[in-house]
């Protein structure tokens, strides 16, 4: 039996928030693609308010506290990322940025992540695309193509919004399954992954 890890990371300031919703529909979708009768997923979810003090600490002092380092190590151990954070000014939180800040610009390399935001109006959806997606590009990360933004109308109950999210979800997660498969990580020949010329054709839309 392989395990698979799957790291969840989500920069919510409330209890519950929204970007904690939305990283927990994420992580059930990408675990239901990464599980086989072979394959077990063991999922962790890091709520990075929790951390939030330890993370301004090691700016400071230069060294990183235990419970934070061990984190940071778990994640550069992952085999997928999901990663969340709520849209503050146009970007990411500051908070998502200084964790991030943290880990060596080649210690995510080739590790699939799929990216969400949530946000109180759908015009901040491409966030995603000109301030998360070139972060996670500079941590030589595998990102996958289809990312995830969520606005308050997407949690209408029974609201036509809501099943676009849903669906958005599990393209993402397919997309995140597939990357997983493929990566060099898990000694494919990275030479021989193919685009995925349906997605290059007909690129996702945020809604």
């Amino acid at each position: 039996m392989t395990t698979r890890k799957l790291m969840v990371v989500t920069a919510g300031l409330g209890e519950p928030s929204s970007s904690r919703m939305l990283a927990d529909q994420l992580s059930e979708a990408a675990k239901a693609q990464l599980s086989s009768p072979d394959t077990s997923v063991d999922v962790e979810t890091v709520e990075l308010r929790d951390h939030a003090l330890d993370i301004a600490n090691n700016f400071i002092t230069g060294y990183p506290a235990p419970k934070l380092s061990s984190v940071v190590d778990r994640l550069t151990q992952a085999d997928a990322l999901v990663v969340v954070s709520p849209v503050f000014s146009g970007s990411y939180s500051g908070l998502f940025k200084s964790f991030f800040d943290l880990v060596d610009s080649t210690a995510l390399a080739h590790i699939p992540v799929l990216m969400g935001a949530t946000g109180g109006s759908p015009r901040h959806a491409l966030m995603l695309e000109h301030a998360m997606r070139p972060l996670f590009s500079y941590l030589r990360a595998v990102v996958v193509p289809t990312a995830i933004y969520a606005s308050p109308e997407d949690w209408g109950t029974g609201s036509s919004t809501e099943q676009s999210l849903e669906q958005r979800v599990h393209r993402a997660a397919r997309e995140l399954g597939t990357a997983v498969r493929d990566s060099p990580r898990n000694g494919t020949d990275p030479t021989r992954i193919r685009p995925d010329f349906e997605t290059l054709l007909h690129p996702p839309t945020h809604h």
